[in-house]
């Protein structure tokens, strides 16, 4: 068993076509006051993009459906998604625990006595920590996960293939994904997973993924600033008025 304290990442698979489509936007925008005059670049785009952005007395945020972000997340916990995937104006594709088997490391044989179950864990939480149980034990977190993976290499040992096996596997398994959607949906997504009432997990990444983004395409997402700190001193964010 292994603990993922500092949990999260994230890779953007379209990283190289992001500001191109802000040309796409200018252009698919002008379509809608026919003002297709002029050369479209990377100024253009962001000075259009931005009065469309803040036009009153409605924004017209229509125009970012054009624009497509693609982004791998990985070493991110079962829980964490869970939580994406109800975003549905999306696309995406999910590490399987019906065809990914653990006791298994790429083309390697199967090995039932010695594979590893990635567990993530609250960073703000000590995973050592003594935890009385109502049975008389006591267990750390850590043992806890140590459990968990003993029940999983039990039932796979006994013959249970993993579509079977994973019924006994927890939310804080590691587990990779690939969500796909457009600006506008994931405008979306940092305004409900940046805040400060979104669980833990899912605001750490998408925070980072926002700070990081709005230096890639910053007419875009430029909205949103940190806010402040919870009690576990992890950052917010907020969106300023367009």
């Amino acid at each position: 068993m292994k603990v993922l304290k500092n949990a999260g990442r994230f890779e953007i698979l379209n990283e190289g076509m992001l500001r191109e489509f802000l040309k796409l936007i200018e252009r698919a925008g002008r379509t809608c006051y026919q003002s297709e005059k002029g050369e479209i670049d990377q100024e253009s785009s962001a000075g259009f993009i931005s009065r469309r952005m803040k036009q009153k007395p409605f924004p017209h945020l229509s125009i970012l459906d054009h624009g497509w972000m693609i982004v791998k997340f990985f070493n991110c916990s079962r829980g964490f998604t869970h939580e994406l995937v109800r975003h549905r104006l999306a696309g995406y594709s999910q590490e399987s625990t019906r065809y990914v088997d653990y006791a298994k490391e790429g083309d390697e044989s199967v090995d039932l006595s010695g594979f590893q179950v990635n567990f993530v864990v609250p960073p703000h939480r000590d995973e050592n920590q003594p935890i009385a149980l109502d049975d008389g034990r006591i267990m750390t977190p850590v043992q806890m996960a140590g459990e968990e993976e003993l029940f999983y290499r039990g039932l796979r040992k006994a013959g249970w293939p993993p579509e079977d096996a994973r019924q006994w596997l927890p939310n804080g398994i590691k587990a990779d994904i690939v969500m796909s959607a457009d600006f506008a949906e994931w405008r979306h997504v940092f305004s409900m997973r940046t805040q400060k009432a979104a669980h833990w997990e899912i605001r750490k990444v998408m925070g980072d993924l926002l700070v990081y983004v709005q230096k890639v395409v910053p007419v875009v997402f430029d909205d949103f600033v940190e806010a402040g700190f919870d009690k576990n001193g992890l950052r917010y964010f907020e969106q300023k008025p367009l």
